[in-house]
């Protein structure tokens, strides 16, 4: 691949905004390693945080970037931590955001596996059975999805598997992971 479509951060020129801060969240969880809990972030525009939130802006070093950079970009402001006990889809619909925040992400870690292993799962089992089941079969992959959405219902995820564990192997696209999408455009929803 050559590289004359990568701007000079190394992301894809093509890429938006959304894609641009999905691809950050995943490689800060990147950073923090494996077996972590469940991130949720508000998305902010870069610009109005500079302008309404200067001290919060400073924290995060967005005071630091060249003129030049300041197109639509979003910054994600990670929230208190998810309670480890509640199931993702209810906390999500606990959260009413403010007007400020124009989008919000989420990653997390979950086992798949592949259609061919998913066909002979034994049926009957409780989802604590189905959980170990999965996490003992010798196919399962661990992978990581950060999914975002904005308050106009665009929405971007990034998918990374723990054994092809780099930035270049990273897939993304809309529609990846819908079920957690719909989770979190209805943190939106009034």
């Amino acid at each position: 691949m050559g590289m004359d479509n990568l701007s000079p951060e190394g992301t894809p020129l093509a890429s938006g905004p959304l894609t641009r801060a999905v691809l950050e969240i995943d490689e800060y969880a990147s950073g923090l390693g494996w077996d972590q809990p469940a991130r949720l972030f508000a998305l902010v525009d870069t610009e109005r945080l500079r302008t309404e939130e200067p001290g919060l802006a400073g924290q995060l070093g967005l005071d630091q970037q060249p003129d030049g950079d300041r197109g639509t970009s979003f910054t994600p402001v990670e929230q208190d931590e998810i309670p480890a006990d509640a199931p993702l889809d209810e906390f999500l619909g606990t959260i009413a955001w403010p007007e400020a925040v124009d989008g919000c992400a989420v990653t997390v870690e979950r086992l798949m596996l592949p259609p061919s292993a998913e066909a002979a799962v034994p049926e009957d089992l409780d989802d604590d059975q189905l959980a170990r089941w999965v996490a003992e079969h010798p196919e399962r992959s661990e992978v990581r999805m950060t999914v975002a959405v904005l308050r106009g219902g665009e929405r971007e995820s990034a998918l990374r598997l723990r054994e092809k564990d780099s930035p270049t192997e990273v897939l993304t696209g809309a529609d990846l992971v819908p079920g957690l999408a719909e989770a979190l455009a209805a943190t939106f929803e009034e």
